[in-house]
């Protein structure tokens, strides 16, 4: 068993060393009150029972079937007292396999790279540090980072979130506009031990083909989002994988409350993906999410196209910034049109707080298939129930069960169900 097996980090950048030296020295000076007093330390417990059956389909592997513990510690400094503050953040993460077996692996819950056999490990890690560097509301992160946004969104769906390693500046020195740039270099994908090369997720009938380089280790991002008022946001964001693609997306959000318990948000999406070198992407995607809320009740209307040559371009590994993205597809497959009807419910309106229900069915048709002249087609079908412990001794504890079945006449049916227990400890 060998919990943190990764392979040796690459050398640090020349900015990584300059912000982690300048925290160290920073720290050891009598100026750093805000070092400690505004650091904070959470222990986040996560135990994950996945089943995902491929029966329907008459499969090799009848189905996937694993059960898992995982352990999320994070430490965040504050920054240190001047001009120019600095700070540190640490994390570890660790994976326990509880249950599994070589002929139902494969849920993403463990680490099956090393395994004989394709048996996952006994357990998998990974530890992360960050230095940080603030200037008045302009933030620069160099290190393990999870980003978030449309062109780079970070997994978390499953035991342990992704990472990736790089450079982040944020600022928010001009009032109601955020600034952001950045490069990424390696990923430590959801469940591994290693940091890696990016690449372009390519499954189901993405249809993107690949030239010279199938991999890269600079993914650059930059983006800007405005606030016009506290209910209209507008963002553009770019976002380019060296020698494979480049990615412009467009988003704007409102909230209007016509009448007072009611609220309706609108989410709009454009993405326009490129080629760049050594690939063939070529994809605009067209995303609208409709949300009507009172008394407790949400509905949602959602709608998704795809055109071009090929179907939507994301980071491998990371959650394509999709409105139709949801448990096991994101209906982002070449010339897909695909629409969503949701509803939830939140029980604190029956004075039940903290118990919430959600159910949704999504539709795609339109596919281009390879090899096939017919058009793909496939639906999917979502509920989850969750409830988080709102007082007492075991407050903040929260309990999710989350179903799913999916169709499709170009890929492998699936009916799937996830058992998920968290628990959040603060140290200070």
């Amino acid at each position: 068993m060998n919990i943190f097996s990764a392979k040796p980090r690459a050398r640090l950048t020349l900015a990584a060393r300059l912000v982690i030296c300048g925290t160290a020295s920073a720290a050891l000076t009598p100026a750093h009150a805000d070092f400690l007093k505004d650091s904070k330390s959470t222990l986040d417990l996560r135990n994950y029972y996945f089943n995902r059956d491929f029966r329907q389909s008459g499969v090799p592997q009848s189905k996937a079937e694993e059960w898992a513990q995982g352990f999320i510690l994070r430490a965040e400094s504050g920054y240190t007292e001047g001009l120019i503050g600095f700070g540190l953040d640490a994390s570890a993460l660790v994976g326990v396999k509880l249950d599994s077996a070589p002929d139902r692996t494969g849920t993403g819950l463990l680490n099956t790279a090393r395994g004989p056999g394709g048996r996952a490990e006994d357990s998998y890690g990974e530890l992360g540090l960050t230095g940080k560097m603030r200037l008045a509301r302009s933030t620069l992160k160099v290190g393990t980072l999870l980003p978030k946004m449309p062109v780079v969104l970070y997994n978390d769906s499953r035991l342990l979130p992704q990472t990736f390693r790089g450079a982040w500046l944020n600022s928010a020195d001009i009032d109601q506009l955020s600034l952001d740039l950045g490069r990424l270099d390696q990923t430590n994908l959801r469940n591994s031990s290693d940091n890696e090369d990016m690449s372009v997720y390519n499954g189901v009938a993405r249809n993107i083909r690949l030239g010279r380089h199938a991999t890269s280790d600079r993914f650059d991002f930059a983006g800007a989002t405005y606030r016009w008022t506290p209910a209209l946001s507008t963002a553009y964001h770019y976002g380019e994988l060296e020698g494979i693609y480049r990615q412009h997306y467009l988003t704007l959000n409102h909230k209007w409350v016509p009448a007072e318990g009611h609220t309706i948000n609108s989410d709009l999406r454009w993405a326009r993906s490129l080629d760049e070198g050594s690939s063939n992407v070529d994809n605009s995607a067209l995303g609208a999410m409709f949300s009507y809320n009172a008394s407790g009740h949400t509905l949602g209307l959602g709608y998704q196209r795809m055109s071009g040559d090929t179907g939507f371009a994301n980071l491998n590994g990371t959650d394509g910034y999709l409105v139709n993205l949801v448990q096991i597809n994101d209906f982002g497959n070449q010339d897909e049109r695909s629409w969503q009807a949701r509803y939830d419910y939140n029980f604190a309106a029956l004075g039940i707080p903290g118990l919430t229900f959600m159910t949704r069915y999504l539709s795609g048709d339109n596919v281009t298939v390879r090899g096939r002249s017919d058009q793909g087609k496939e639906w999917e079908r979502d509920s989850e129930l969750a409830y988080v412990i709102q007082s007492g001794p075991l407050k903040n504890l929260g309990l999710k069960w989350k179903n799913a079945s999916a169709r499709s006449n170009f890929s492998s049916d699936i009916d799937e169900n996830r058992l998920i227990v968290t628990y959040a400890l603060a140290f200070w």
